[in-house]
């Protein structure tokens, strides 16, 4: 099973308008995928007392990872980095097993024009540390604003592709990393 990271907690994210193409790729491929996003992480997690004893609400999202066979993370870019909740929930999970040889892949995006490159190349070298593996194909949204209309879809056909075309290769990287086969297995 794939899971599909949505690395803001702002509500309403085009971050979340993004990975809900994403979800919609992985079922066409027909490939299992659990949608975890960091707009429901429970308020307790952000207490300094978790640091030492993680919440029972936040056992669901730690078990997510550790139960993936490939990670899809989107993440927009925020002041020229990775978002604050998407850190600390990295910081949050188990060490280290959450990310030990575990397939990660990347999107994208952000307001400006480098479309969440420095925070992708941010989060590759936090996973290259935790001994992930790092699928190099990365698609980055530049302009986002411009790219959604007003019901969050894709302008641009081309971009769904690329999304589908990274999608497709970061499914055959998992299968042949973890020696499993995804494709068809959906319940």
């Amino acid at each position: 099973m794939i899971t599909l990271l949505v690395g803001t907690n702002r509500p309403g994210s085009n971050t979340r308008k993004v990975a809900r193409h994403v979800e919609e790729i992985y079922a066409e491929l027909k490939v299992p995928l659990r949608l975890l996003d960091l707009e429901h992480l429970p308020p307790e997690i952000f207490s300094p007392d978790s640091y030492a004893r993680k919440p029972k609400s936040f056992q669901p999202f730690a078990d997510a990872i550790l139960r993936a066979s490939g990670l899809h993370v989107v993440t927009p870019e925020y002041n020229g980095s990775v978002p604050g909740a998407l850190k600390y929930f990295i910081d949050m999970l188990k060490f280290p097993e959450s990310f030990e040889r575990r397939p990660v892949c990347f999107t994208g995006l952000s307001a400006g024009i480098w479309g969440a490159l420095r925070p992708v190349e941010q989060l590759q070298a936090i996973f290259g540390y935790r001994n992930a593996y790092v699928y190099p194909e990365r698609v980055f949204l530049p302009g986002i604003g411009n790219l959604l209309d007003e019901n969050g879809q894709l302008r641009n056909p081309e971009l769904f592709e690329r999304l589908h075309k990274q999608a497709d290769g970061f499914v055959d990287f998992v299968e042949r990393l973890q020696g499993i086969k995804l494709r068809g297995n959906r319940s």
